[in-house]
This record gives C-alpha cells, sequence and structure tokens, in this order.
C-alpha cells in the first residue's frame, strides 16, 4: 500500500475517533480504495462532511512536511495492518490507524511487554521501586512501556532502558516533540536504544485529551498494566481501567493507608487488580499468557525485587528517618518536620521499615523505633 495514500487518510482523520475510519477502511479494503469512495459511503461508515473534504483535497504542504519527517533516519509510518503492526493492538476496537514512530528495534512492538503508570509527583519510594521493578522485568525479557510522563514514568523508562527488554515511550502529543521537555535527553536515549511511539503526527501540540487516548495504546500494548502510586483521580488509573476492558492483567502495590498516592492502587485492588509485593509476583501471574504465546523469557538468576526491598532502607533518607525518629513514641506530623520530608513521603517510608520490622505502628498513628529487626 501506498505511503502518500495513507498520509492523505491521516491527514483527514487527524484528532478525531479512528472508529469509523477503520470501519471504512475495512469496507473499502486499502486505503487507495478509501480515498475513492464516494461521499454516500464514507458518511454512511460516521465520516464527517470536514473531513470528507479533507480526503479529497488535501493539504499538500501538510504532507510533504510530514515526508521530510520520516526520511529521517529510524524512523517509521507503521499502518493498521501492516505485517509489523503489533497484534495486541490491532485487537482494540478503537485501534490507532498508524504509530509515527522513532527509534530502530522495531520488534519491541510486538515483544510481551508490560505497562508500569503512576504518579507524576511520586514519593522517593515510589520513584525508586518503578525503577527497580522496571529493572528487573526488563532484565527477564519483558518490554515495559509507559508515556513518558513525569515520576513514575520516567522512573519506568530509566530503570527498563539499559536491560534485556527495553521500553517503548509512548507519547501523547506529535512524535517529533518531547512533553514534558525536561525528558529530552531521556526521549533522545530511548529513541537510541528503544522506542518512540505516537499516533499523532508530527508537529501536533499535546492537548489535554490526547493523554486519556494516550492511555489505551499504553494498555493495548501491553500484556497487562503495573501501577506503582496513584491518587483516585490519577490518569494512570484511566490506564488501568482501559487494561481491565481489553481483558489484560492489572497489577497494583499497596502503600500505607495514610498515604494519598496509595489510594488509587488500593481502589484497584478492591476492583479486582491483582496486589503485588515483588516483581516476580507480576511473572508468574503473566506466565500462563506468555506460555499461551508461545513466548518464554530468559531465566537470570538475581535477588527479588520487592516493593519494600532491603537496599530502600540502607539509604540515607532511611537512615535519616530513623536517626530523628529515635526510641520513643511520635506522630507522623512531628516526624516529617524532624525529617524535613513531607507526610506522605514519610507514611510511605514507614511502611518499608515497619515491614522491615524496624518500627512499630501505635494507635492513634504514632510510630516506635524498634532496637533490632524482629
Amino acid at each position: 500500500m501506498g505511503i502518500d495514500a495513507w498520509l492523505t487518510l491521516l491527514q483527514a482523520a487527524q484528532q478525531v475517533s479512528p472508529l469509523p475510519w477503520l470501519k471504512a477502511l475495512k469496507r473499502c479494503g486499502s486505503p487507495e480504495g478509501l480515498l475513492s469512495s464516494s461521499g454516500p459511503l464514507l458518511r454512511d461508515s460516521g465520516i464527517s462532511d470536514d473531513a470528507i473534504a479533507k480526503l479529497k483535497t488535501p493539504d499538500p504542504a501538510l504532507l510533504e512536511r510530514w515526508r521530510a519527517w520520516l526520511a529521517g533516519p529510524h524512523r517509521t509510518l507503521m499502518t493498521f495492518g501492516s505485517a509489523g503492526y503489533p497484534p495486541r493492538l490491532a485487537q482494540l476496537p478503537d485501534a490507532p490507524l498508524a504509530l509515527w514512530i522513532e527509534g530502530s528495534e522495531l520488534e519491541l512492538l510486538s515483544a510481551p511487554q508490560l505497562a508500569i503508570v503512576g504518579s507524576r509527583s511520586p514519593t522517593t519510594s515510589g520513584r525508586e521501586t518503578a525503577e527497580q521493578f522496571a529493572r528487573y522485568l526488563s532484565e527477564r525479557g519483558l518490554t515495559i512501556t509507559s508515556g513518558l510522563a513525569a515520576g513514575i514514568d520516567g522512573a519506568s523508562h530509566r530503570g527498563a532502558l539499559p536491560a534485556l527488554g527495553s521500553t517503548v515511550a509512548v507519547l501523547g502529543c506529535g512524535i517529533d516533540i518531547v512533553f514534558p521537555r525536561a525528558h529530552a535527553q531521556l526521549a533522545a536515549e530511548i529513541a537510541a536504544r528503544g522506542l518512540l511511539v505516537s499516533e499523532y503526527a508530527p508537529g501536533v501540540e499535546p492537548q489535554k485529551f490526547f493523554f486519556p487516548a494516550r492511555n489505551r495504546i499504553i494498555a493495548g500494548l501491553s500484556l497487562g498494566t503495573l501501577v506503582v502510586e496513584a491518587t483516585r483521580r490519577s490518569g494512570s488509573l484511566i490506564t488501568a481501567r482501559h487494561a481491565m476492558d481489553y481483558g489484560r492483567e492489572v497489577f497494583a502495590i499497596p502503600g500505607s493507608i495514610h498515604n494519598p498516592l496509595a489510594r488509587g492502587c488500593h481502589y484497584l485492588i478492591r476492583q479486582g487488580a491483582k496486589l503485588v509485593e515483588e516483581a516476580a509476583d507480576v511473572l508468574v501471574e503473566i506466565a500462563p499468557l506468555l506460555s499461551a504465546e508461545g513466548i518464554e523469557l530468559p531465566t537470570v538468576a538475581s535477588s527479588p525485587i520487592t516493593a519494600d526491598s532491603t537496599p530502600l532502607v540502607d539509604e540515607p533518607s532511611y537512615r535519616n528517618l530513623l536517626k530523628v525518629m529515635e526510641f520513643s513514641p511520635v506522630a507522623i506530623a512531628e516526624l516529617g518536620a524532624r525529617a524535613h520530608l513531607t507526610t506522605a513521603e514519610v507514611s510511605s517510608m514507614l511502611l518499608v521499615l515497619e515491614l522491615e520490622g524496624l518500627v512499630e505502628a501505635l494507635p492513634g498513628g504514632w510510630y516506635s523505633r524498634l532496637g533490632k529487626k524482629k
């Protein structure tokens, strides 16, 4: 199928639901057939008159800018129905008409993927957990997929990037635009060693409503979605809901009841998401799915990574919290003041320390340091 026909179709279908276009494409058999179709057939598929006008009289300057971008190294337009289009994504009723891609590792799109998502403003513990889980799972051959957002997304990409499975970043804007700008270097590293992917063409600026649509692609590419930290209103719950709707696995890491960033995860667990304490828990749950697809991940011997791993306790922030806590009962707010941490950060860290047997929770939200591990 000719690239010119696809570009013409895409400039008419920009920033609208792909559903009517997929319907028309299936009826016409090809983009060339769609371009030559009559107005009544296109309208019957649900395509608007404005879009039909764009289809019949495309913008030549826009098409030329797109061709110029595609002429760059390691740039691809992967269209619906083509040999390389990710099979899991193709199962979506509203699958993207095409994916704009930067990076040479195209096989990652059809590799076994796990989405890791969460808060843009995580606790230190949450950020470290996301990075550690991503590294552990990527070392075992899973490609880690996320949205390049600040916080958990960025930590997940960084953890996975140097490992075997690498990472895929799905953008909520044009493929040539990095958002947030602070992730420009990370995006360059992903383009070099993983993949940048977007359903939005070059030059399309980010819009608020693009990100929920982006989340369906993250969920659709993946065997499952892991939520690390999230409030009840977090966009990462949209990704999890998409995953549930698509029949994919959903995992969530629990946290302290005092931490607002744990409430989204607790909500998902109540909705049927699988509670995860170790990264290995994810592998156990998706093993049957991998087996059904004939995929065997490599065996790598290493220590398990958990949401309450001891290495975190050895870090300066945890040692300082224990130091200022002393051995007398103390309230969380007072601990935060002593350690110069937020209440959410202290709550999350106390959960880790409690599980390690280093502190004890007391009635009334007070905590006390223990002399030694239980």
